[in-house]
Formats: structure tokens, C-alpha cells, sequence
């Protein structure tokens, strides 16, 4: 099953250049060096510099040297990768060191096992057994036993396994034999849910969660990006603890999490003051012009990098007792085309134990299996990564934590406590700061209220530090990057006037490209102010819109329909042929009251809940009668319900609903915003066209735009068809406060208000845990709800009006439709039944064939301009009837009595 896959990519092979010949071999390589094939997709170059670097190593030692190739392929361009492999066995390659991508690799390992080559895979293993390849990477199950002896000396009783993708769940497997029947309680949660490197919506699921320890394992560049999203969720602080499953944890990035006080947990396989992690750093600081910034030797040194350079050592020793003369093969030859000794040589590379000049430590193996390891276990605090312990397959894992140097940090110790605090409001800003309107004089933070007032002061009371207040104006800043200028509130804390500033500022790009900010306190959109909208006047035909236009029409057919079957049925049925003179004894003609003009106007009556004088008196006919009024009785009483409610409630109508028509500006409606700030740059940076199209109208009519948001709610009521275009917040606020004003439409965007500060400031992450904690306890909404809706509020509803009544539509009213019908069909039925029985029992009386009797009938029933029929004598019946079997009539009258017997 390995090769069949191998011809569609021997014929891929000349789109990259492949050559091939016939013959079994071409020969030896005459024993002057071995060869050693890199196969890369790596773009860094570090790979092949290792490779490079660990052969010359080696080669000091070496009677026989050993040869690198180096082919760089794109990542997981498999036919590529077969092409290069190709070449590199014509040149009579000895091992392979295979790509990082793993359906890459494992192509490659079924070409070179069926070749008798040695494959080295320097990565975590693609499946539980490694099937013939040589992968000095701790499989899965030492992985989970390192983890599982972590989280015992933690005492974990629950936590959350994050992982990657499926081939991680092994190491979960692995935790869960170990575990047994009794374990903590796991939640299991995947983060590359075809998100595209966005995981945050998970993150906010374990922000969410009351487990707050997290176990979590993937490859490096998934973990690294899971652990830099997490802080921007806010769950990397003291609340949190995290067990790394990744050996590359040691090349992360973890300054800005030194002083977040989180617990990082993981584990590596060197040190950084190991000597040939040293030479191999400086190697590379030689060829690619690296550095260490943080002076770890092992921070850019990952374990593909690391296990690459103990591969080559391996060969090395192998090459040391077993000779080994690689032969040049030939991809396209399937049967007898393998290297000699290939397998005599991978199976010695297994056979050996080597404890030193290692990068990774002691390599032997059990099988296909590497053993043997002993593992680093690390943890970050505020000096860096610090090695907590050490782990030993087969021996009791303990912490053994080092006494903590003290650092800068350290004796700042990250306390705000007894420090004071410049900070910048807008008293201009309601209900986010204003002046304290009172008869006594108030000096200092004494003057000042609002919802930014009494949130620095919750932040206070949590962290212990002081503060005082400065009116910062209506300008809140901007970032002018071609001249690296700031103005407004931004130049106050660029220039270290203040430290802080609290009002609705928005948390913007440009804006963080000097300062930073808080996570958000408040979440919010551009929304559109204008005056709620006015009554319309009634329509003329207000009384039909109860219904919908389906309805009154499905109705008009109804009542047609049913007029006509009360015309046809009241024919068919001999009960409804009456003598019109009860007087007389023996009529000469019966008279039917169904006639189109009866049917129509007794269905009217009926759908008026009227009646009428015409009462029906066959059963088919009244039993349509009795669906009929039923069927009125539900559409009369429906349609009064409702048209009670639209004669009473008027639906207002406003010129604008949407974003949409206000850029079009319907019915002449005007809009605008504040001069300068985020709901102006959100305009004039957009991309969208609708909104373009709004910047240009309000750059050509700058008198639209105002200098602050009172002034634009001020234009908003003044009633000369203007939108305001601000925060929602801002609207909300002045909706419970102006009656005539309203929120149109959705927000245009989303966007966060934040607490402004210094740039780098090292006591964010303390003021971001306070705000969550706020949060969680309910503080910032009782905050809203006190400024928002109790101080000042109360003349008008936040509550949103009744959208009015909605008009019934055929999906309302079907079933009785289907009533009607089926009652209708039954009728049709039932007269049918009757007519033809009636019919029978003359035509044995009179001893006619009943077939012409029927036609006889049917003729004087279809007669529709007639409405009476006159009676013949019997034997002018009789005779006409076996003669010609075309006539019924003579089967109305009695030979004996002269007289029509009713059925």
C-alpha cells in the first residue's frame, strides 16, 4: 500500500526537475564519504546550519567523514519533496533527515523504507509505533508521564486539557490509563477550531469556566500564539496556572508575562549551559548574525534543532563500528533497487546507548522507542525561566524550587500601594465626569462626579494607591505619525504631565502606539442619534390591514367557491326540489331555492353574521352550511380582534432606519459628528464605500460636524432633520433623559472604552486583574446602572416602545382553510351519494335501465337557466324510457298518485 501514491509522483517528477535512468544501481560511492540528505521546510536556515554545524562536529572524530546535502522544499509540497529525495538517492545517499510537515514526511518514510534508507524524523511523532523511521523525540506516553507527575505534586483535583489538534490526544489517552477509574475531573477543549489562528472565543470559554488551571499542549507556533491571546483576554495573571506539554517552551517570548504574576509550568530536555548548546549558539550567531537578549543560551535553540544535531551524532557512532558504503539507487526500480546494509545499519543506530556529547541527553532505545529520558521541568518567574526540578524516568518526581534572586522588580515588588496618580477627566463628559453642583465650595477631587470618578475610586480602594484629578478638556488626542506628534489628553501622559485618564476614550491603534490601555470597562459601537419617530396619519383603508393581502384574497376565493358549491349541490339533491305552491296537491312543477343569486347572497349572510331567510334542507347542503359557519365564525372573530388594534395603536414612521438611508440622505435628513475623536477617525480611515461616502459628505459640509457630543444632541433636538452620529453609550444616557430622542438602527462597529496610561507602565496587569474582578462582581454595572439610569433619569422609558400589531397572515390562519375544504369535499360527497340513490330507486320502480335514468337526470340538473322542472304523467315515463333510455323526467311523477314522492 506504500507505493501507490509512487507513480502519480514519478510523473509529477520532471515539473521539478526529477531525471531518471534504467539500471538497478549506479554504483558505489567508493567508500571516500558518506552522504547525509537534509530534506527542510524550514525557512529560518537554522535547521541546515545545525545540520551543518553537528557534521563538522562529528567528522573531528571520523575516519570515513560524513557528507551533508541540503534541499529546501515549501511546507507540505509532498511531490516537491519526492523529487528531491529522488536526487538525493542518485547521489547514493546514506540517511535522510526528513520535513517538519508530517504527511510530508511520512510519504518520504515509505520511499526510504522501501529503499532500505534510514529516515530520521527530528519532530513529534505522527503515530504511536514510528513505524520504521528513526525519531529520537519523546514519543507521547513519556510526554503524559512527565505531565500526569507534574499535576500530582500540583494537587490538581480539575483542570482543562487545551490541545491542538487530533495527533495530541494521544498524550491525553496516555494521561487517562495512568489516571485509571479515579482521577481529577478533566475538561477537554480544542483551540485550532478551523479558527485561522484566532482563539480567542475559546479563551473566553476558560475565562468563563471555573477551572483555572490549564494543561496545555500543541505544536510550538500554536502554543506561543494560544499563550499571547490569553493575556489578551485577561487570564494570564496570579489566578491562573498553566502546564506546558510544548519542549520548545524555552523559545517563547515570555518577557511581558514575568511580572503578571501567572504560574508557567513546563519542561525541556537541555540546558542552555550545556557546551554544545554554547558552540551550537555561537555557530549561528556566526553564519545568521543571532543574539540572546535575555542571555539564556537555549532560548533560540529548539528541539528539531537539537535533535537534528543528536541524530548526526548517532550516525557517527554507528559509522564508528559498522562500515557502511551507501550506493546510488535508482526512485523509478521497485524490486531489488535497496541500499545494502540499510537495515543492518538503522537497526545498529537502535542497538546503541549514548550518554555523552548529546544535546538531549542519554539516547538508547526500547524497540522503536526512545527511553531514557530525563527532563528539565521550568518555571517562569520575574528572573526568567528557572529550572524548578528535574524528572527521571522510573524515579519520584519532587519540586525543587531554588531561592528566587532579587531583582529591580522584585523590590518594587509591583505594589501600587501609598502612590499618587495624576488623572485626567473631562468634566464636559456627562455621566463619565462633571462638576458637584452645591452651595458649599468643594476644592479638589471633592468637585468631581460621574462614572469615571467613582470607578477610579473603586481601583483605589482595591489597590491602595491615591489620586487626583485634572480636567483634561474635550480633547482626548491623537497620534500623528508623520510628524510623531501627539495632541490632547495623549500629550499629557506622552509628556508625563499625567499618568492616567479615564472618559469615554476609545482604546484605538493609533492611540496605542504611545500609550496603553486597560482592557475595556465599557464595550460599545457608533450608533446614529435622531428624534424618535412621529405618527403617521391614518391610511383610508386602515380596516383592511388586519389581513394580510394572501388572506382577503384566499378569502374572496373561498366565498366564490362555496357560493357556487351551494348552487350546484342544492341542484343535485332532490331534497332541495320543492313544490313552490303547498297549496296544491299535485304540482306540475318543483322549484329550487339554490339559485345563483339564493347561493350568493345566503353565503353573504353567513360571512356577515347576518343569516338569511333561506334555510337548506338536504344534508349535503347543510353540512357545507355548518362548515361555512364555522369558517366565518374564526375569520369574523379574527379579523375584529385585531382590527380593534390597529384602529387604536399607531405605528410611527421615521425617514431613516438604517445606516443606508441616512447615507442617502432620505427625505433630506442631515448628519454629522464630533469634530475630532474615534467616531471621526473611524470615518475617515474606513474602507467601506457606504461609509466613504459619509466621510465625503461630511468633509464637504463641515458645518455638520460639532465641537462635543452635548452640542450634537442639542442640534439632534432642535428638530431640523439632523443624525447624530456617537457612542452608543452616549445614547443611551441621553435617551432616558430626552423623550424625543432614539437610537436608529445597529451599531457600525465595536470598540472598547479603556483607562489611558503611560506607555510600558509595569502596574497594568495589576489594574486589569482589579477591573476584572470588578466585573465579576457586578461593580461596573451597578456602576452604569447608578450614572445611566438613577442619577438624572427616570422622565422618559428606556424601555423600547410596542412595535404595534402585525397583521394576520395565511400561516395564522390555515387550519381553518384546510376545515373548509375538507367539509366542502365531504358535501360534494355526500349530494353525489344521495343523487345517485335517489335515482336508482326510480328507475327500478319505473323498471328503466338506471344508466338512462342517470343521463335522463343529469340533463335537467346542467339545465342552470332553469329553476323548475315540470312532472309527467307515469306511462309517458315508462315508454319514453325503454324506448329511447335518453329521458328521467317521466321517473318524477306516480302513475298512481300524480304527485313527486321526495326521498
Amino acid at each position: 500500500m506504500q507505493f501507490c501514491w509512487l507513480p502519480l509522483a514519478f510523473l509529477c517528477l520532471d515539473l521539478v526537475g526529477g531525471q531518471y535512468y534504467g539500471g538497478n544501481s549506479y554504483g558505489s560511492t567508493g567508500g571516500q564519504a558518506i552522504r547525509l540528505g537534509l530534506i527542510t521546510d524550514d525557512a529560518t536556515d537554522r535547521i541546515r546550519q545545525t545540520f551543518e554545524h553537528a557534521i563538522s562536529v562529528v567528522n573531528n572524530e571520523l575516519g570515513v567523514p560524513l557528507v551533508g546535502e541540503t534541499e529546501q522544499v515549501a511546507y507540505g509540497n509532498s511531490v516537491q519533496a519526492f523529487g528531491q529525495l529522488c536526487r538525493l538517492m542518485q547521489n547514493g545517499v546514506g540517511a535522510v533527515f526528513g520535513p517538519s510537515a508530517k504527511h510530508t514526511a511520512s510519504h518520504l518514510l515509505s520511499v526510504c523504507d522501501s529503499k532500505d534508507i534510514p529516515f530520521i524524523y527530528p519532530h513529534l511523532s505522527w503515530s504511536g509505533t514510528q513505524a520504521d523511521g528513526f525519531n529520537l523525540h519523546p514519543n507521547p506516553e513519556d510526554i503524559a508521564h512527565v505531565l500526569y507527575d507534574i499535576i500530582n505534586e500540583f494537587q490538581w483535583s480539575r483542570y482543562i486539557f487545551c490541545y491542538e489538534s487530533a495527533e495530541y490526544l494521544n498524550i491525553l489517552d496516555h494521561l487517562m490509563n495512568l489516571y485509571g477509574i479515579k482521577g481529577p475531573v478533566i475538561k477537554v477543549i480544542r483551540y485550532d477550531l478551523n479558527l485561522n489562528g484566532n482563539y480567542k472565543s475559546v479563551l473566553r470559554r476558560i475565562r468563563k469556566s471555573e477551572d483555572n488551571r490549564i494543561v496545555v499542549v500543541g505544536s510550538t507556533e500554536g502554543v506561543a500564539e494560544l499563550l499571547r491571546q490569553a493575556q489578551q483576554v485577561g487570564i494570564m495573571n496570579e489566578d491562573y496556572t498553566y502546564v506546558v506539554g510544548n519542549l520548545d517552551l524555552h523559545t517563547f517570548e515570555l518577557e511581558e508575562y514575568r511580572y503578571s504574576e501567572v504560574n508557567i509550568t513546563g519542561i525541556r530536555m537541555f540546558s542552555p549551559d550545556q557546551e554544545e548548546v554554547r558552540d551550537l549558539v555561537e555557530k549561528l550567531h556566526q553564519e545568521l548574525g543571532e543574539s540572546e537578549p535575555d542571555g539564556q543560551g537555549s532560548s533560540s535553540i529548539t528541539m528539531a534543532m537539537a535533535l537534528t544535531y543528536d541524530a548526526v551524532r548517532v550516525i557517527a557512532e554507528t559509522t564508528k563500528n559498522l562500515p557502511y558504503e551507501p550506493q546510488m539507487l535508482n526512485c523509478s526500480e521497485r524490486h531489488d533497487n535497496v541500499q545494502p546494509d540499510g537495515s543492518t545499519f538503522r537497526n545498529y543506530m537502535r542497538s546503541l546507548e549514548i550518554k555523552e556529547n548529546t544535546i538531549t541527553g542519554r539516547i538508547f532505545f526500547e524497540g522503536n522507542v526512545r527511553k531514557g529520558f530525563t527532563f528539565d521541568v521550568i518555571e517562569l518567574q520575574t528572573t526568567g525561566l528557572v529550572k524548578v526540578g528535574t524528572w527521571e524516568e522510573g524515579k519520584k518526581f519532587e519540586f525543587q524550587r531554588p531561592p528566587q534572586a532579587v531583582t529591580f522588580h522584585d523590590v518594587d515588588d509591583g505594589s501600587l500601594v501609598n502612590k499618587t496618580y495624576r488623572v485626567l477627566i473631562s468634566v464636559a463628559t456627562k455621566p463619565y465626569a462633571s462638576i458637584v453642583e452645591s452651595i458649599d465650595t468643594l476644592i479638589g477631587n471633592d468637585q468631581y462626579q460621574g462614572y469615571g470618578v467613582d470607578l477610579i475610586k473603586e481601583l483605589a480602594e482595591k489597590l491602595g494607591f491615591n489620586f487626583t484629578f485634572i480636567d483634561g478638556g474635550n480633547d482626548y488626542g491623537s497620534f500623528n505619525k508623520s510628524t510623531n506628534t501627539t495632541t490632547g489628553m495623549l500629550k499629557e501622559i506622552v509628556e508625563g504631565r499625567a499618568d492616567l485618564a479615564i472618559t469615554d476614550l476609545t482604546i484605538t491603534a493609533e492611540r496605542e502606539e504611545v500609550i496603553d490601555f486597560s482592557i475595556p470597562f465599557m464595550n460599545l459601537g457608533i450608533a446614529i442619534l435622531y428624534v424618535k419617530p412621529q405618527k403617521a396619519p391614518p391610511a383610508l383603508f386602515a380596516f383592511m390591514e388586519p389581513f394580510s393581502s394572501e388572506v382577503w384574497l384566499y378569502l374572496g376565493i373561498a366565498y366564490v367557491g362555496v357560493s357556487l358549491c351551494f348552487f350546484i349541490l342544492g341542484r343535485l339533491s332532490p331534497t332541495e326540489w320543492d313544490n313552490p305552491y303547498p297549496c296544491i296537491d299535485e304540482p306540475e312543477e318543483l322549484e329550487n331555492q339554490f339559485t345563483l343569486n339564493n347561493s350568493i347572497w345566503f353565503t353573504t349572510g353567513a360571512l356577515l353574521q347576518q343569516g338569511s331567510e333561506i334555510a337548506p334542507k338536504a344534508l349535503s347542503t347543510r353540512t357545507i352550511s355548518a362548515i361555512w359557519w364555522f369558517f366565518t365564525l374564526i375569520m369574523v372573530s379574527s379579523y375584529t380582534a385585531n382590527l380593534a388594534a390597529f384602529l387604536t395603536i399607531e405605528n410611527p414612521t421615521s425617514p431613516i432606519n438604517s445606516v443606508k438611508d441616512l447615507a442617502d440622505n432620505v427625505d433630506d435628513v442631515q448628519y454629522g459628528a464630533k469634530r475630532t475623536g474615534s467616531t471621526r477617525n473611524f470615518f475617515l480611515t474606513s474602507e467601506e464605500p457606504i461609509y466613504i461616502k459619509m466621510n465625503e459628505y461630511m468633509s464637504n459640509n463641515p458645518d455638520m460636524l460639532v465641537e462635543n457630543n452635548q452640542e450634537g444632541v442639542e442640534k439632534v433636538k432642535s428638530g431640523t432633520k439632523y443624525a447624530f452620529l456617537m457612542e452608543s453609550t452616549s445614547i443611551e444616557y441621553n435617551m432616558v433623559r430626552e423623550c424625543n430622542l432614539t437610537k436608529v438602527g445597529d451599531a457600525l462597529d465595536e470598540k472598547g472604552y479603556g483607562i489611558a496610561m503611560v506607555k510600558n507602565w509595569p502596574y497594568r496587569d495589576k489594574f486589569n486583574n482589579a477591573l476584572l474582578e470588578l466585573q465579576e462582581q457586578g461593580v461596573l454595572a451597578r456602576l452604569k446602572n447608578k450614572w445611566w439610569n438613577e442619577i438624572g433619569a427616570g422622565v422618559c422609558s428606556a424601555k423600547s416602545e410596542d412595535d404595534g400589531p402585525s397583521e394576520l397572515a395565511i400561516d395564522n390562519l390555515s387550519g381553518i382553510y384546510a376545515v373548509l375544504i375538507v367539509g366542502t369535499i365531504i358535501s360534494i360527497i355526500v349530494s353525489v351519494l344521495c343523487w345517485c340513490f335517489f335515482v336508482f330507486k326510480k328507475a327500478r320502480f319505473y323498471a328503466v335501465p338506471f344508466c338512462g335514468a342517470l343521463a335522463e337526470e343529469f340533463k335537467i340538473v346542467i339545465r342552470f337557466s332553469e329553476n323548475e322542472r315540470v312532472l309527467k304523467s307515469a306511462q309517458s315515463i315508462y315508454s319514453r324510457s325503454r324506448n329511447s333510455s335518453q329521458s328521467i323526467e317521466s321517473l318524477q311523477t306516480d302513475s298512481e298518485e300524480n304527485t313527486r314522492t321526495e326521498d
